[in-house]
């Protein structure tokens, strides 16, 4: 356990960072489960409405990631692997009705 005062409040930081790190990645994951899903829901009813959910869920988890990119969250290879993943998925769906 720290004994001087400095090192207590690297450990509080470091949980408080911890914790927000989490609330980015977890965000992330969701918001890519949820463009898949809207991408199947597109592909059993292809109509505009399904499309506009799934660009607006795309942009959405596209910006998320550039943000965990901008703040050392995720490394920007990863955001890039992660993006390029969707953004295919995406684009087979929205070719192929």
């Amino acid at each position: 356990m720290a004994n001087n005062k400095s090192a207590k409040k690297r450990i509080q930081i470091a949980e408080r960072n911890r914790l927000i790190n989490k609330s980015y990645k977890s965000t992330v994951r969701t918001l890519t489960k949820k463009t898949l899903e809207n991408c199947e829901k597109y592909k059993k009813d292809p109509n505009d409405d399904n499309k506009n959910l799934v660009t607006l869920s795309l942009n959405k988890a596209f910006s998320l990631i550039d943000k965990a990119v901008k703040k050392n969250v995720l490394h920007k290879n990863t955001g890039a692997n992660k993006k390029s993943k969707i953004n295919n998925f995406v684009k087979n769906t929205l070719i192929t009705k």
